[in-house]
């Protein structure tokens, strides 16, 4: 029996296509120009967006319009009662007022859209969407889809290291004083998500001192009882893994999470490994790693 609630996101979540489809999540894609031509936004083209920006290319992006989050929720409405659309901080993009829009124009047709402002970005986002898809699956109400959707987005731990603050200087994501920070002696900002905005979470000498403090801060998050700030009871966590043109780097810093959280007892119910979309990557920069440690209520996903 299919479920009665459909649940909706935005491409900055940086879910794989494959997590995307099992888990029944609509996927509604941002817009990226790189030197003058649009495309839309996926991960299959950010290995080249990363290299092109790399050289100088002039990259920018832009939100879906409202009409775009109005047709992907419908379609997505087709056969259920209600939608849970979620998407990446209103302070970082104004997709969620886009899709506000697009729940007013939906509600004219009877169809009921639940709007959340998941406060985070890439996989605080998505891993709240996968939270939500499993409690629609186990046929819990709309409303119950929500909240399930809102504990998981504000109690994610977002955590990611860039080898260059200057992109997201530009974009207006931090300010003129972090980034001289990362330039000032070899300092580099381990840097979070704190009330939907790009916050520094501590600043270390190095950017591999700084990639170990992201392992050593994630395996903190994911609790157990070994983890030097453990968070009894041990609840069941789901990790994703983030990087935007930087993947052997990006296994090399999963395999160091692993040994880190089986020293820990930690209960890790899975672990998605996952390109940031291009848009996500145009504002961070090639080369950013990331991790994201979010509860997990429900059941393994099986394969």
């Amino acid at each position: 029996m299919d479920p009665d609630v459909a649940v909706v996101t935005d491409s900055t979540a940086s879910l794989p296509d494959d997590v995307a489809r099992a888990y029944g999540i609509t996927v509604v894609p941002l817009h990226v120009v790189v030197d003058g031509v649009q495309r839309g936004d996926d991960a299959a083209g950010s290995a080249a967006l990363a290299e092109r920006m790399a050289a100088g290319a002039e990259v920018s992006t832009s939100q879906p319009s409202a009409a775009e989050l109005a047709d992907a929720m419908r379609a997505a409405a087709r056969g259920r009662r209600e939608v849970v659309s979620i998407h990446l901080s209103g302070d970082l993009s104004g997709t969620v007022s886009g899709a506000r829009q697009a729940a007013a124009r939906l509600a004219t047709e009877g169809v009921r859209v639940h709007v959340i402002d998941s406060r985070t970005v890439a996989g605080g986002t998505g891993l709240a969407a996968v939270a939500a898809a499993e409690a629609a699956a186990a046929g819990r109400r709309a409303e119950q889809v929500v909240a399930v959707a809102r504990e998981t987005a504000a109690k994610t731990t977002v955590l990611f290291v860039v080898p260059d603050l200057t992109f997201l200087q530009r974009g207006g994501r931090v300010g003129a004083g972090t980034a001289k920070i990362g330039t000032a002696l070899g300092i580099r900002p381990v840097l979070g998500m704190a009330d939907g905005r790009i916050v520094v979470v501590e600043t270390v000498r190095g950017l591999a001192r700084a990639r170990r403090r992201v392992v050593a801060r994630a395996a903190q998050a994911a609790g157990g009882p070994g983890a030097r700030v453990p968070h009894p009871p041990a609840v069941r966590v789901r990790l994703a893994v983030h990087h935007f043109g930087a993947a052997e780097a990006a296994v090399e810093l999963q395999e160091q999470l692993a040994a880190e959280l089986a020293g820990t007892g930690a209960i890790v119910a899975e672990t998605l490994r996952s390109e940031l979309t291009a848009v996500v990557g145009a504002h961070v920069g090639p080369g950013v790693l990331g991790v994201v440690v979010a509860p997990a209520e429900g059941p393994q996903r099986s394969g």
